[in-house]
């Protein structure tokens, strides 16, 4: 992959990529997060697990959906959460850019490393007086 493009693609999806990790970026929406790949939850359902308000579930809810992460149906007065997986490959595409870019430094620090100190092999047994 040429990593001009990528680069360029993400810079043209920052706007979603920021709410996707401004969404990330706390606990209990991770965790709602979790719950949603599990199943549809209403509202309540998403809020249980915590010391939280409904209210105070719904914004995190909110936030969620305006990352794009998940999306509300509202049927009468409950409102269902549906998580919409698309934005996290986004994420994930992004983060793997910095994976190779970190692995490839990485190994050549431990070659550097290595030409520097070599391995100490230990003698051979049965050798020693």
């Amino acid at each position: 992959m040429n990593v001009d493009i990528f680069n360029h693609m993400v810079e043209l999806n920052t706007p979603q990529l920021d709410a996707v990790f401004h969404a990330l970026g706390d606990a209990t929406r991770r965790q709602m997060l979790r719950e949603l790949a599990q199943a549809d939850r209403t509202v309540g359902e998403l809020a249980a697990p915590f010391a939280i308000s409904l209210a105070a579930a719904s914004k995190h809810v909110k936030a969620l959906e305006n990352a794009g992460l998940i999306r509300r149906e509202v049927r009468g007065r409950t409102h269902v959460c549906h998580l919409n997986p698309g934005p996290l490959a986004s994420a994930n595409e992004w983060l793997r850019y910095y994976e190779a870019f970190w692995t490839v430094r990485l190994d050549l620090l431990d070659e550097l490393l290595q030409q520097e100190h070599p391995p100490v092999s230990s003698p051979p047994k049965g050798d020693t007086p």
